[in-house]
């Protein structure tokens, strides 16, 4: 795997919808041309991203510890073989970095009427997860996502051993809901957000996947794993407690 591309991203810190108005960066504006930017997502580092139209525009400050430029290298290699977003445009000025991306079609698993039907989106997200990881190539991936690349030379920070690989495969890097597409008939389109995309153990993937389940969702009466089931059993696994215990606490701690 190529020396440059391998390291692990920086862990970017959670994202959610704007709670009021959000100021537009200059080369934001620019980039909008005719359509009026409308932020939709914003993190804790001070990344935004804007929808333009058709197309999307994330914008990174300088000095975040992230890098744009690393999920459109991602971007560009995984669109060979399964559907995210095309990249339009990037670059830099004085403040700070973009990503400007066409819009997939459909939603994403966390739109409203996804979260009324919490099943519906489980499935989804867990049958677009598996084919995700069927699609990309692991020997032709040059981006590195194992325990030792997110560590980054430091000791394991979780008290939990870590298990031997099930099955490599080159995963998302952030497999939470709100990065499946999921169309009007309740298949996955696509994913987006792939900055930390490598090759890991699937369960790297899954772990957090499913736990994200419980942030999105509203929780069922009956059975308060339900939803995490439905994803297992639409990927085609059983679960496995060591697997997503262990991986659970590597993003608790990493990401």
């Amino acid at each position: 795997m190529d020396n440059d591309m391998d390291k692990a991203a920086e862990p970017m810190g959670p994202a959610e919808i704007p709670r009021g108005p959000v100021p537009v960066p200059a080369a934001v504006r620019r980039l909008a041309g005719d359509e009026t930017p409308t932020a939709v997502w914003v993190n804790e580092r001070g990344g935004i991203t804007f929808r333009l139209g058709a197309r999307y525009a994330k914008w990174n400050p300088h000095g975040t510890g992230l890098d744009l430029d690393r999920e459109r290298a991602r971007l560009q290699w995984a669109r060979r073989w399964h559907a995210v977003p095309q990249v339009l445009d990037w670059g830099a000025d004085e403040a700070g970095q973009w990503l400007v991306t066409a819009a997939l079609p459909g939603e994403p698993a966390v739109a409203p009427r996804w979260l009324a039907r919490p099943l519906d989106a489980a499935r989804a997200i867990g049958l677009g997860l598996r084919r995700l990881h069927d699609a990309l190539p692991v020997e032709a991936c040059p981006f590195d996502w194992s325990i030792e690349a997110r560590c980054r030379g430091r000791p394991l920070p979780v008290d939990v051993p870590a298990p031997p690989p099930d099955r490599l495969v080159v995963c998302h890097g952030d497999a939470c809901a709100p990065n499946t597409i999921v169309g009007g008939d309740g298949e996955p389109v696509g994913h987006v957000d792939l900055g930390s995309l490598g090759v890991a153990d699937r369960w790297a993937d899954l772990a957090v996947a499913s736990m994200s389940l419980d942030w999105n969702y509203p929780p069922d009466g009956e059975d308060d794993r339900r939803w995490q089931d439905a994803l297992f059993a639409a990927y085609g696994v059983e679960r496995d407690e060591e697997r997503i215990s262990f991986y659970r606490a590597l993003w608790d701690a990493t990401d």
